[in-house]
């Protein structure tokens, strides 16, 4: 009979701290909740500081290839690296032929 008691008066004690306990395991469940969520948003910081860094060198290198690409395009420079790597020059008008398209 005492044991029945004992586990009876066990009972009721749960029952009458249910929104006791249901409580404490909500502020549990939020707890681990904002530290996992704290640790999701740190971890998608890092990532976003990492690609910010990308962005920025694919802008340097960007500024730089049009800085290339103009350098290249003009006229003065095409006509030196041709002279020079190619060993090309301008044919003179005696050694030009003209081609007439139909």
């Amino acid at each position: 009979m005492g044991k029945f008691a004992l586990s009876h008066e066990i009972w009721q004690d749960i029952r009458r701290y249910s929104w006791t306990y249901g409580l404490i395991v909500l502020v549990l469940i939020s707890a681990f909740a904002v530290i996992y969520f704290t640790h999701l948003n740190r971890q998608t910081t890092s990532e976003l500081e990492v690609l910010y860094s990308e962005q920025d060198d694919l802008d340097i290198e960007w500024r730089n290839l049009l800085l290339e690409e103009n350098s290249l395009a003009e006229h003065s420079e095409i006509e030196y690296q041709a002279e020079k790597l190619l060993l090309m020059k301008r044919p003179k008008p005696n050694q030009e032929i003209i081609i007439k398209l139909q």
